[in-house]
């Protein structure tokens, strides 16, 4: 009757309700039957396939109705072979290949990874033991304006310049969206995918890397691009606007791209125009956009990133938000759980300097007028904080023994300014070379994170332990921190609340009805773990190790991970809006 029965566990059902224990059964992906320990008292110690398969039936059956039918079943065997079969004896064949004990430790649904980036990464690497072995059944790429899609010939080049240092194939799988997820389709993949259409890969497949506003012919194909994407399954559009070209649009045109998605009930989600010194304002023109277009708004990994305004400007932009929602517009954020974001060096260059793509912007930094000019607005929006940036990643190994040092250091051995450090390494890498940015301090991660309208987002990728560039720890260990530390050990939020944020709320906030929750017919994505022992093992100088404590992972039925090591399944689906 089973293939799968989970028993003798916690359910953290990821409604937010206090656990209970209970078992679950599984059948066909599915989730087909929970019970309460009060429906049916397992005991602790092992049982026989044959007891728990009674007791399973006899929770699930009705009575008199199961007796008829079980005498039945008995009738007929006697009659076909002289055998003697019953119900409960066909359901202990069936569920014997599957039982496992979860030894009092919790079961959750699987976390659902609102932020990651995915999808410049599924193709190379399909079994994302990144996002497994840390208990993410399912993840949305797509964000922060970047997408690998659409793809306009013309300026593929630029797309892949654009890309650069995430997307790691030779070639893309097509033109839009629908050709991206056959790919993925095609090859198979272990978690579950869906996606959103970046706007600043929108911006470049209509006018390339082009700092000025888009005319008539423009917008229309950027919206009919949009279009596309949503009516291939896309969950929403994604900016990253402190990214070219996505800096270079206002927000006319943001609000204007964001109504085309009203339709299909798509998201604005956005990594906003600046998380330092002009953070309200950011959030303001987000809101903006939401109000004008009528689409929902998501607020990319929020935080503040600038000293001026810890303390104070978080708490004013959660304000902001409260108020939206208490007049009707739908808001919300999500977040990683660290003080240090992670991003490309290339970003501490003046936008404007970007136009034309990378290459034209190597092409700049050759030029000494230019550079010096450039140098001089880096030294002037980053006085006093070079030293929150270190490297993160460099492409090269000529370049590898300066991954982890500050920018200041590494002037101090080139003797040079800072920003001419940073440019160095930028040209030297081709734009390939990735920083960490200790810019946030812990009394605004725990403020934020106390939210009940906020959600988790790693904002990592899907790439194997064996992955050979460095990452943030968040690759590995946003979901089990979130858990171990802000919920155990800083005691923020109770653990139901906890999984909540990585599970019923997130799917609620993508519109997936049939998954998020441990509900009968809902898709059996799963996370057993020992709450005692999870700890996030991924750090800055170690991150690619999975998380103790997160015993058993299953995506849609199948174990994909089991303490700390992939299975091979590759039972992920690919998720489309609508």
């Amino acid at each position: 009757m089973y293939d799968l029965i989970i028993r003798n566990c916690r359910i953290v059902d990821g409604t937010g309700q206090p656990w209970y224990r209970g078992s679950v059964a599984v059948k066909d992906g599915k989730i087909v039957k929970v019970t309460r320990e009060d429906d049916v008292c397992f005991d602790r110690e092992e049982e026989s396939s044959e007891t728990l398969s009674e007791k399973m039936f006899a929770a699930a059956g009705s009575g008199a109705e199961a007796a008829e039918e079980e005498k039945a079943a008995e009738a007929t065997g006697a009659a076909d072979n002289g055998a003697e079969p019953t119900r409960a004896a066909e359901m202990a064949e069936m569920t014997a290949l599957q039982v496992v004990d979860g030894h009092d430790h919790y079961l959750a649904p699987g976390f659902i990874d609102i932020h990651s980036h995915s999808d410049c990464k599924i193709l190379t690497y399909p079994a994302g033991e990144s996002r497994i072995l840390q208990g993410v059944t399912t993840e949305i790429g797509g964000n922060c304006g970047m997408s690998p899609f659409p793809v306009n010939p013309r300026y593929e080049e630029e797309l892949s310049g654009y890309l650069r240092g995430w997307w790691e194939e030779d070639t893309f799988p097509g033109r839009r969206l629908a050709d991206f997820l056959k790919a993925v389709e095609e090859r198979g993949h272990s978690v579950n995918f869906g996606a959103l259409v970046g706007h600043g890969s929108v911006r470049l497949a209509a006018m390339g890397f082009s700092d000025r506003k888009a005319d008539t012919d423009q917008m229309a194909a950027m919206k009919n691009y949009v279009k596309e994407a949503m009516e291939d399954g896309a969950f929403g559009m994604s900016s990253g606007l402190i990214y070219p070209p996505g800096t270079y649009a206002d927000t006319d045109e943001l609000a204007e791209l964001s109504a085309v998605m009203k339709p299909y009930g798509g998201m604005y989600v956005t990594h906003m125009r600046n998380e330092g010194l002009q953070l309200v304002e950011s959030v303001r023109e987000a809101l903006e956009i939401g109000k004008r277009s009528g689409v929902a708004v998501e607020i990319s990994h929020h935080k503040a990133t600038r000293k001026e305004v810890w303390h104070t400007g978080c708490r004013e932009t959660i304000a902001m938000m409260k108020e939206a929602r208490a007049k009707g517009q739908d808001v919300t954020f999500d977040q990683y759980p660290y003080t240090a974001s992670s991003t490309g060096m290339d970003c501490n260059i003046p936008s404007w300097a970007f136009e034309g793509g990378v290459d034209a912007l190597l092409k700049r930094l050759e030029d000494p007028e230019l550079k010096k000019k450039i140098c001089a607005q880096m030294e002037q929006s980053h006085r006093g904080r070079w030293d929150e940036i270190h490297v993160g990643d460099a492409a090269s190994r000529e370049n590898a023994w300066t991954i982890g040092k500050s920018i200041p250091e590494l002037a101090q051995i080139w003797n040079i300014t800072p920003e001419e450090a940073c440019i160095r390494l930028v040209v030297e890498e081709r734009g390939d070379v990735k920083e960490i940015h200790y810019g946030m301090c812990d009394d605004d991660v725990e403020y934020i994170m106390s939210q009940d309208f906020g959600m988790i987002g790693s904002d990592g990728e899907g790439v194997p332990l064996d992955f050979h560039g460095m990452v943030h720890p968040r690759y590995f260990g946003a979901f089990t921190r979130v858990l171990a530390h802000y919920c155990r050990e800083r005691k923020l939020f109770p653990l139901e609340m906890a999984v909540r944020k990585m599970t019923g709320l997130t799917a609620q906030r993508l519109g997936l009805a049939d998954r998020g929750l441990i509900r009968e017919g809902m898709w059996a994505d799963l996370v057993l773990f020992d709450f005692d022992r999870l700890e996030s093992t991924p750090v800055f100088q170690n991150s690619k190790q999975p998380s103790r404590g997160i015993e058993k992972v299953y995506v849609n039925g199948v174990l994909t991970a089991e303490n700390g090591r992939h299975t091979g399944a590759m039972a992920g689906i690919v998720l489309r809006r609508g």
